[in-house]
């Protein structure tokens, strides 16, 4: 909820009308007038408050909303499938409710989707809060507030609940972040053109460090009677490097075999004698252990088992 225009898609869940306008009415405007998409989910609707709900989410130029079952197995279905559908990048609760603030941040965090929940200075002391600047949207979060007569009293300045309570309506509001829990975030696997994609930029890779490779692995530095063999030395850590990083970052054997193909191809058709009569590797041990590490390294990366994840 950075208010980065319209590719926000932001669900907002509440016990009843009137607390969309009341706790983040200012928000919901903003993120409207930004063409961000905006989904209101209510724990229950009272009799004679549809109207005044209709009122209230039009000031605020929100058109999806809905009401969620009461039943505790079917609201927690419910709030997923609507997470889901709206494809929410962060859900706010403004319910005083245990279960279906509980029940709304296991949708979020089933869809790996931050939660932020509503809270005023007064309510989070010593906490950090995220504060949103409303005060260009004030008039649309005022008119909605006005929508619920039944439910308060709206003045210029402040909000007259029944028990004489005054709350001010001010320009900003402020909400407690809550990062996903990681355990419970889906693992999404990558599509098939992604995964070819990757496919590609490793044979790619592959080929290229095996020019470099063979090109450098007959270098040596001499130092006093020590003939030490960096170009070989390094050309064999670069592609450790290269196979061992791609099965890391990627956890797919595919990227690693077009990299593989890409680096013992472009070795062996270097190894070969040209029409001119030249040789790239000659016969020698770095030769023949440039010709046969790399091998080794792409077979034992290959071959080496998916760890399991941690619980």
């Amino acid at each position: 909820m950075v208010m980065s225009g319209s590719e926000e898609r932001v669900v907002f869940v509440l016990d009843r009308p009137g607390d969309e306008a009341l706790l983040t009415g200012g928000t919901i405007a903003r993120l409207r007038a930004d063409g961000a998409g905006v989904t209101v989910l209510f724990g229950a609707l009272a009799q004679g408050e549809a109207d005044a709900a209709a009122a209230g989410l039009a000031e605020l130029a929100v058109t999806e909303s809905r009401t969620l079952p009461a039943a505790s197995a079917e609201r927690d279905s419910a709030l997923r499938e609507a997470v889901a559908e709206a494809r929410a990048t962060a859900v706010v609760i403004g319910s005083a409710e245990d279960g279906l603030r509980e029940s709304a941040t296991r949708a979020a965090d089933a869809l790996g989707a931050p939660v932020f929940l509503a809270r005023r200075v007064t309510q989070a002391a010593g906490r950090r809060l995220v504060a949103i600047d409303v005060s260009d949207v004030l008039e649309c979060k005022r008119a909605a507030l006005a929508a619920y007569p039944c439910r308060w009293t709206v003045t210029d300045g402040a909000v007259g609940l029944p028990d004489g309570t005054l709350l001010a309506v001010t320009g900003t509001e402020t909400f407690l972040r809550r990062e996903p829990d990681a355990r419970l975030v889906p693992d999404i696997p990558p599509t098939r053109g992604a995964r070819l994609a990757t496919a590609a930029v490793s044979l790619v890779l592959g080929v290229a460090f095996g020019l470099l490779g063979t090109v450098a692995h007959q270098g040596v530095l001499v130092i006093g009677p020590v003939t030490v063999p960096i170009g070989l030395i390094l050309a064999l850590l670069a592609v450790t490097a290269l196979l061992v990083g791609l099965r890391l970052v990627f956890g797919d054997r595919m990227a690693v075999l077009s990299a593989a193909i890409g680096l013992l191809g472009a070795i062996f058709l270097l190894s070969l004698r040209s029409t001119g009569g030249s040789v790239l590797i000659p016969a020698g041990l770095p030769g023949t252990l440039w010709t046969i590490v790399p091998a080794l390294v792409a077979t034992f990366v290959l071959s080496w088992p998916n760890l399991p994840a941690k619980r």
